[in-house]
């Protein structure tokens, strides 16, 4: 499951002092306020918190889709701060898979050609990137729709869809936005199964959510509020833990 490039020794996310404004009429809007954040590699990590705590804001950072305001932040042992936008482009193709809420699937492609697209973009022989993407429609339970449009899937079919797709270029790390939020009950406890799966065959995942239930998949939860990580043993806990 985990990307083929070599990765330097030590944490995967690394992030150190993170702060994010956002202008807006009047004061600038202070999404992060100096968030101390890491994550190690095959690890399983749940950020949660109410809505507007910073949560997507850290995730965007990590996936080098915003630039930080001040502070630090490393992905795979590369500082992301400074880098151009085609430098970051290139290091969320070689490092990063994103699964969004509402799945952001091409309707004018088959089911196939959704997973096999990134890495034919990332420079993959046709053949090659839809071989890879036949693999992980049969490892997803997808492989009798590779012909079919994503329009004529069920919810979860079409986040499990999003989820081949995000692994197509084999990430170091998979990075899900709410990815049960726009399920049914039925269609979120499938996703969610199918990311305990993907952490046991080692894939490092950072999910972020407001769900209790959802966040409970993670090895760790790391909790939110206003801009900050809030410390404490109460707050950052071992979700596996007996």
């Amino acid at each position: 499951m985990t990307s083929s490039d070599p990765v330097t020794p030590g944490p995967i996310v690394l992030a150190r002092g993170l702060r994010k404004n956002f202008e807006s009429e009047g004061a600038p809007v202070r999404a992060l306020r100096g968030v101390d954040f890491e994550m190690q590699p095959a690890e399983f990590v749940a950020v949660m918190g109410p809505s507007g705590c910073g949560k997507s804001t850290l995730l965007n950072l990590v996936a080098g889709l915003d630039t930080p305001t001040d502070g630090e932040i490393s992905l795979a042992g590369e500082s992301l701060v400074g880098k151009s936008e085609d430098e970051l482009a290139i290091m969320r193709r070689r490092h990063i898979g994103i699964v969004f809420q509402f799945f952001n699937l091409l309707e004018g492609m088959s089911v196939l050609e959704n997973v096999a697209i990134p890495a034919v973009i990332a420079g993959a022989p046709r053949k090659r990137a839809e071989s890879r993407a036949r693999d992980l429609l049969d490892l997803l339970g997808l492989a009798d729709k590779a012909r079919e449009a994503p329009g004529v899937l069920s919810g979860g079919q079409r986040q499990r869809l999003a989820i081949a797709r995000a692994l197509a270029n084999e990430p170091t790390l998979l990075l899900a936005d709410e990815p049960t939020g726009a399920l049914d009950s039925e269609g979120g406890h499938e996703v969610l199964e199918l990311f305990r799966r993907l952490h046991a065959g080692g894939q490092t995942i950072l999910l972020v959510t407001h769900d209790d239930e959802v966040a409970e998949a993670g090895d760790r939860i790391v909790r939110m509020r206003d801009g900050r990580v809030e410390v404490g043993d109460e707050d950052v806990i071992a979700a596996a833990a007996p």
